[in-house]
């Protein structure tokens, strides 16, 4: 009887994991039937071993083959490894079964919970990860910082530079920012908030001058003249 509790607990949970979760936030239908397919065929190997004395052990090894042959055939973002993971992981604890009941039904909604809150697009909506190709070959850190500040419009936390190309005049930057704000204010650039001096090439604006009015002369009265006066 647990059994059929567990599979129909797996099914649901791994539906939800998938279609409510995955498919509804990045929209990838190919990585949606790896996922579900794993997970049953993980949930079958398990449950079918479950009843021999190693049933634990070559799950957990099946667990640890699967990983490294998903691993290493096509590249994955970090997000879909935690889906693929967790997947992976529903279908295990389901069919392990372990006891008491409760147990693993609390297991298998404790990985759902983590995947609900830790994918959510509220958490850290404005932090970003990306690779910048800039056309200057820059090497000086306060200017690579405001440029970069520049081009993302955002608060760059960590810049690593992955190639300098000084014959091409190129730099490949590894770059972990956030987006700023739209009522931020853009007066200051970083490298300044930091206390850096201003980076060499950058020009200063060119200070803007006052509109003055100019001062216009007093309207002259006409002295009426009176006719006849010699």
């Amino acid at each position: 009887m647990n059994t059929i509790i567990l599979i129909a607990a797996d099914l649901a949970a791994i539906t939800i994991l998938t279609l409510a979760l995955y498919l509804r936030r990045h929209r990838r239908r190919d990585l949606v039937v790896s996922y579900l397919g794993m997970n049953v065929g993980v949930l079958a190997v398990a449950t079918a071993l479950s009843g021999s004395a190693a049933g634990v052990g070559l799950g957990l090894g099946l667990f640890g083959v699967l990983s490294i042959i998903r691993l290493r055939s096509t590249e994955l973002a970090q997000h879909e490894v935690a889906y693929y993971f967790s997947a992976l992981a529903l279908g295990l604890i389901a069919g392990i079964g372990v006891e008491p009941l409760w147990l693993t039904l609390s297991l298998m909604a404790l990985v759902l919970l983590v995947m609900f809150v830790g994918d959510n697009p509220r958490v850290l909506p404005a932090y970003r990860h990306q690779t910048v190709v800039l056309d200057r070959a820059i090497n000086n850190e306060p200017e690579l910082y405001a440029r970069l500040e520049e081009v993302l419009n955002g608060t760059v936390h960590s810049a690593t530079i992955q190639e300098l190309d000084m014959v091409n005049d190129k730099t490949i930057v590894d770059v972990r920012y956030a987006v700023r704000p739209a009522h931020q204010d853009l007066s200051q650039p970083r490298h300044a908030q930091l206390g850096f001096d201003q980076p060499a090439g950058a020009l200063s604006p060119a200070p803007q001058e006052l509109p003055t009015q100019s001062a216009q002369p007093a309207p002259q009265q006409s002295v009426p003249t009176s006719a006849g006066v010699a």
